[in-house]
């Protein structure tokens, strides 16, 4: 194993904030895997994992087990663990720019399409080398101007060539459930297995430049930009999917016992010898609990008045349309809200707080027929 600190652009007189990533196996072997925890900083169930995983990365890495390479960053945002207001962490958004730190990554394709726009051709490997080579210039021309910004570029620089990269998150009350591109998703799947994931959420290009899809979209952007370029002749494959990327939501915030990070951490290394990065026997995938829906059929369910949230449904809970939600209490006029589901499928996220005011956000349901368009992610 290698450690390897990666200073951030100081600000501020005296202020010096540090990434830092462990290397496990041969640098260039593959498949590569990047794992991050925490790139929303007050989400800390991926981090235990992450210490987990790194306890059995080092144990494989010093019995020679590791077959490919795994880049493990633990604390994905020194930036964000960093901040709070009146006792309260404030992980989600920099202060400074109130900018979340999981939106506005590098436009990937459009940076690297004039690039390697006439250099591809039948070898897919090599096209996928190519791709690799103009991000990395790409990358090495970027010259951040602000401490976030040299956060999200050196995130990039560590992931950009990876095969699978694993952005591990958390909801506010939740089952374990996934975000990850349509592209991607037969390759994720195992993991999802493994996990026991609840609910899978697929998307093309969800909005918003998150961290996962910036490492995974350029892929299939560019085949799709470039199909009426390349000749006819080629396969179709001919510039595959080289990354596949998700976004894991470990449960809750609350959710941070030794037992979920050890069962966690168990399921990424077991995902790491289904993909041949580390040596033995897989294990054998269980049946995943649910059916992968898109992003696009899931309802935001918000409540139109203020009041005590009382939920009527669990999380993970199937609901059928018209199911109760949650009951909005006003207890100075005396009045109850019901909100109800609008879609049939797994209530897969709610709030954690149970007092709103009208307009907001209570939970989101997984539903299987698309009728969202424009920005699926939230804030």
């Amino acid at each position: 194993m290698q450690r390897t600190d990666h200073p951030l652009l100081s600000q501020s007189l005296g202020s010096q904030k540090t990434l830092t990533s462990f290397h496990f196996g041969t640098p260039g072997a593959r498949p590569k895997v990047y794992i991050q925890a925490s790139l929303h900083a007050d989400e800390i169930p991926g981090m235990l994992a992450a210490h987990h995983l790194r306890a059995l990365l080092e144990k494989a890495d010093a019995t020679r087990q590791i077959e490919g390479e795994v880049v493990l960053v633990p604390v994905a945002n020194p930036i964000g663990l960093a901040q709070q207001i009146d006792h309260k962490p404030m992980g989600r958004f920099e202060l400074a720019t109130s900018e979340n730190f999981n939106r506005h990554y590098p436009d990937l394709c459009a940076a690297v399409l004039p690039q390697v726009r006439g250099k591809l051709g039948a070898d897919a490997a090599r096209n996928t080398a190519t791709v690799r080579q103009a991000v990395a210039e790409y990358l090495q021309a970027w010259q951040p101007k602000t401490e976030l910004a040299s956060l999200r570029k050196r995130l990039v620089a560590l992931s950009f060539d990876a095969d699978v990269v694993l952005d591990l998150h958390c909801d506010f009350e939740a089952p374990v459930h996934i975000y990850t591109e349509t592209p991607c998703w037969p390759r994720i799947e195992p993991l999802a297995q493994l996990l026991g994931a609840q609910a899978v959420l697929l998307a093309k290009n969800s909005g918003g430049l998150s961290f996962d899809e910036g490492l995974s979209g350029h892929w299939w952007q560019l085949a799709e930009a470039l199909a009426a370029e390349l000749p006819a002749d080629l396969p179709a494959d001919a510039l595959p999917q080289a990354c596949a990327s998700a976004t894991i939501e470990l449960r809750g915030e609350a959710d941070v016992t030794h037992a979920l990070g050890q069962h966690d951490a168990q399921a990424l290394f077991g995902y790491l010898q289904h993909l041949g990065v580390v040596a033995g026997p897989a294990p054998t995938l269980p049946a995943l609990p649910c059916a992968a829906t898109p992003l696009s059929g899931s309802q935001t369910v918000e409540t139109p008045v203020p009041g005590i949230v009382v939920f009527a449904a669990a999380v993970g809970q199937r609901l059928e349309i018209g199911d109760t939600v949650a009951e909005i209490i006003d207890p100075i006029n005396n009045t109850v809200h019901v909100a109800r589901a609008e879609v049939a499928g797994v209530l897969y996220a709610r709030i954690a707080r149970r007092y709103v005011m009208a307009g907001e956000k209570l939970g989101n349901i997984a539903g299987s027929v698309p009728f969202r368009t424009g920005n699926l992610l939230s804030a």
